[in-house]
């Protein structure tokens, strides 16, 4: 497993077909690690940990509907009045973070509405507020 840019987790794995999977405490499942995955995991355990937002208030992996097309969020935090609080992107590690990702997740966001915004590729990590008023954002150096 590569080394990311978080605290050391403890994970849970199995071996499943001749893949390896690690057990999602969101979704109650064992998942195929992906290098995708392993980012959203480690985005999972540092919403928990890290950040300490209760885990029903997080979702992983859902369907939404852009443009009439079916697409998958990777990581919601919910506010408790059912509002979005946080929108993760999570990208493998070899996929450098461009403008093409903010784009993707500005798309999604047009639908969630997400007060703040993070994308990473488990190395950089980039936070933003949405200041919905004056339609812009601003990058921060952490989540609240």
């Amino acid at each position: 497993m590569q080394k990311l840019n978080f605290p050391a987790y403890t994970f849970r794995f199995k071996n499943s077909e001749n893949k390896l999977a690690v057990f999602d405490e969101i979704r109650k499942k064992f998942v195929v690690v992906t290098p995708e995955e392993w980012v959203r995991q480690h985005v999972v355990q540092f919403l928990l940990q890290q950040k300490n937002y209760s885990k029903s208030y997080i979702n992983v992996e859902k369907s939404i509907k852009i443009n009439g097309l079916t697409k998958r969020y990777d990581v919601v935090v919910f506010q408790p009045d059912g509002k979005i609080f946080l929108l993760v992107e999570c990208k493998a590690p070899e996929v450098n973070i461009s403008q093409q990702t903010f784009d993707q997740i500005a798309r999604y966001n047009m639908t969630l509405e997400a007060k703040y915004l993070m994308v990473t590729n488990g190395l950089n990590h980039y936070f933003c507020y949405m200041d919905y008023e004056n339609e812009q954002y601003q990058f921060l150096k952490d989540l609240p």
